[in-house]
């Protein structure tokens, strides 16, 4: 089936220009198994450069092009680049690869037809080239159309001997499936205690025959037309579909991880194999988890499941399990991802360490009043000491510091309170008398 250049395929070549195609100036639509371009000077106002290699376009037609790219397709009529004549702004055209090339007088008619080129095939078109061109430009025009219409009778009998080809292995794969199904037979109780083994030998002998056929197709010697391209993508599409069924097929029949022994037994399980730290912050009573996902992974492929006595993570749907050393509450338990690292840090808070901590700390306070209690006490008793037994502890003799005072006629005595008490005893035989002014 061929293909056109459709809008929604210029969007998706479009990414470097916002996928929007009304000012794209470059596009590379290779290997697309394009045979048409239709609409595209009518999307593309702005459209300069353009490749189109590895496709299948017979005819050539686009416009308000600079650069255009047509390397590995299948144009055969030449005279088709007359359509380019009206685009004064094209100056490298490239056609190598294509079955024109080969026409006698190939280059010649290029140089003559588009005078506005500046290259033909990364060659640079002389100016002598095109004086001699233009000379022989109806001689050269009239071989070229010869050699068209044999290329398009040599097409019309391409295209027949390959619907013959096409149809031939369609009939072939379809014995092919009625023996297949002709040799089953279903329900049968001599084949059904051997399931397993059958099963087996199924698979290598499918294997075995897909490899005859990949080798029968490749070797195959085939034409190099519009039509075996076809058919060869068409072959690629299927083996890779066929590949990724079975992908999908095995993936379905893999067997569960183990997580949980038969017994009940919890298993550490580190499937994705990634790095962690469990960490026991005692002084918030919590257990933290820190688990070193991909920093680009999408949140949405983790699935985090907590219990009393271990977590579940699952990692693009593997698994990473992990038991904890105490038990923890799943329904204040947090998880969130760093915003630095991208790591998943799941905090657990205990179960039993709530209880325990109020209990310590009512306990100590219980011991820290006792201290209180014992401190006062203890002070009390000191203060009793003093007053009961004085001589445990010295005390200066105020007299005898006056003695000294009045001795050696030192300066005044550092001790204000034993002053005060010494003046307080001589006030007993203290006399007014009148003459003597008051005391400052």
């Amino acid at each position: 089936m061929f293909l056109s250049v459709t809008e929604d395929l210029v969007r998706r070549r479009a990414e470097h220009n916002n996928c929007e195609i009304f000012s794209l100036e470059e596009i590379s639509l290779h290997q697309q198994e394009i045979e048409k371009l239709e609409h595209l000077d009518k999307w593309c106002r702005d459209l300069k450069i353009l490749y189109l290699q590895n496709n299948l376009i017979p005819k050539i037609g686009c416009e308000e092009l600079k650069k255009l790219d047509l390397t590995a397709n299948f144009i055969g009529e030449l005279s088709s680049i007359e359509s380019l004549k009206c685009n004064i702004h094209l100056k490298e055209l490239f056609l190598m690869g294509n079955p024109c090339t080969e026409f006698e007088g190939y280059r010649q008619f290029v140089v003559a037809t588009l005078q506005q080129l500046k290259y033909l095939d990364s060659k640079e078109i002389e100016r002598s080239e095109r004086i001699k061109a233009l000379q022989n430009y109806p001689e050269v025009k009239w071989k070229i159309r010869e050699q068209e219409q044999a290329y398009l009778l040599k097409r019309a009998r391409e295209k027949e001997e390959a619907q013959r080809r096409m149809q031939e292995r369609k009939d072939e794969k379809q014995k092919q499936m009625d023996s297949k199904f002709g040799f089953d037979s279903p329900d049968s109780p001599q084949e059904k205690p051997n399931q397993a083994e059958g099963d087996g030998e199924q698979e290598r002998c499918r294997t075995v025959e897909n490899d005859d056929e990949d080798r029968k197709f490749w070797e195959e010697p085939t034409p190099y037309t519009p039509e075996s391209r076809l058919e060869t993508h068409r072959y690629i599409e299927e083996k890779r579909r066929a590949k990724d069924n079975g992908r999908e097929s095995k993936k379905r029949e893999k067997t569960a991880w183990t997580l949980v022994t038969a017994e009940g037994k919890v298993l550490n399980v580190n499937v994705p194999k990634l790095h962690f730290s469990l960490k026991d912050d005692e002084e918030n009573n919590q257990i933290i988890l820190d688990l070193a996902v991909y920093r680009h992974l999408d949140t949405s492929l983790l699935d985090v499941d907590v219990q009393p006595t271990y977590i579940r993570v699952l990692v693009k749907g593997k698994p990473f399990q992990l038991v904890l050393p105490e038990e923890v509450k799943p329904d204040s338990s947090s998880a969130k991802r760093s915003q630095t690292t991208g790591h998943l840090v799941v905090t657990m808070p205990k179960a039993k360490e709530i209880i325990l901590a109020k209990q310590k700390v009512s306990a100590s306070i219980k011991h820290s009043g006792c201290n209180i209690q014992q401190k006062t006490t203890r002070r009390n008793g000191q203060v009793e000491k003093l007053e009961v037994d004085p001589s445990k502890y010295s005390f200066p003799d105020v007299t005898k510091i006056i003695q000294e005072k009045e001795r050696t006629g030192q300066g005044p005595i550092k001790l204000q309170p034993q002053k005060v008490t010494e003046v307080k005893k001589s006030c007993v035989d203290f006399e007014n008398d009148e003459d003597v002014p008051p005391l400052i």
